[in-house]
């Protein structure tokens, strides 16, 4: 079962502790949400031009249209304007400045009708981001830039919520992944081949759980809940914000979510931000983290 909670009156020790049970948040637009996502708005619109972004995969080749993620999906990402808005944001939802690191925001788009699922704009199958290196306190926050349907959002399978799923983590390693797949992404346009962890057994995707925020709107939940990328049959290609944060108290203590399945090497501690200065986290944590592994 997942419980979602909407605009909960809590603090973030509070919220975090609910989101490792598996807990799902979500909270309305807020000023520094709604910054965000105009700001991401004002770069897709530059990069379009005189095209709707939401319908232009009906009016270019898809491989002009990967080319057109290929620029701005990381001209977002490394707009000092994006670090600015996200700090603030999590100002706003109460994080604490100098415990709380961020990763970098993402811009992801999910296009109709299987014009673009793999690369630059990948179809996430089912899977927990603890298969990818992620630490278990990590909390993962989404955001819609325009509205979006039921057709065209993200899935969670709650029936796998303390059940172990046979997967590829094993085979997963976070600093042999960057070194060798991560930038390739752009040219995977008809197919993707780059070996990622996958259920290696079969997973039944319903009963799941569909949220539909509103633009700006914002949801919560834990890296280790299973959730995959709806098929997007909605007509129009969905654009959202997507970061991740943790609470170094978190991380050292080693508390979060359990480890059900995931056996993965490296992670992902060195790429995270500190709001209150953008600091990296202390090389020794990191190293601690795999030492426990």
């Amino acid at each position: 079962m997942t419980i979602v909670i909407a605009n909960p009156d809590c603090t973030d020790e509070q919220r975090r502790a609910q989101l490792y049970d598996g807990r799902v948040i979500t909270y309305a637009a807020s000023p520094a949400s709604l910054a965000l996502i105009e700001h991401a708005r004002a770069l897709i619109a530059e990069a379009f031009g005189a095209l709707n972004p939401q319908t232009a995969q009906h009016e270019l080749p898809v491989e002009e249209f990967a080319a057109l993620l290929a620029e701005l999906k990381p001209r977002f990402i490394h707009h000092p304007t994006s670090k600015a808005c996200l700090r603030a944001l999590l100002t706003e939802r109460g994080c604490d400045s100098e415990t709380t690191y961020f990763d970098v925001p993402r811009l992801r788009t999910s296009t109709s009708n299987d014009y673009l699922t793999s690369g630059i704009s990948y179809a996430f199958h089912p899977h927990r981001d603890t298969w990818y290196s992620a630490p278990f306190s990590q909390i993962n926050w989404w955001i819609p830039i325009y509205p979006v349907v039921a057709d065209n959002v993200m899935a969670f399978h709650p029936q796998y919520w303390g059940v172990p799923v046979k997967n590829g983590s094993r085979r997963y390693d976070y600093y042999e992944w960057n070194r060798t797949s991560r930038q390739t992404a752009a040219k995977h346009i008809k197919t993707d081949t780059r070996d990622q962890p996958k259920p290696e057994e079969p997973v039944t995707l319903d009963p799941q759980v569909r949220l539909v925020p509103e633009p700006g709107g914002l949801m919560l939940f834990s890296g280790n809940q299973l959730h995959s990328t709806v098929p997007n049959t909605s007509g129009r290609t969905r654009f959202s914000i997507d970061f991740r944060t943790v609470n170094v108290d978190d991380v050292v203590a080693r508390r979060g979510a359990p480890n059900f399945d995931s056996e993965c090497t490296g992670t992902t501690l060195r790429d995270f931000l500190r709001v209150s200065d953008l600091q990296r986290m202390d090389e020794d944590i990191a190293l601690a983290y795999e030492s426990a592994l």
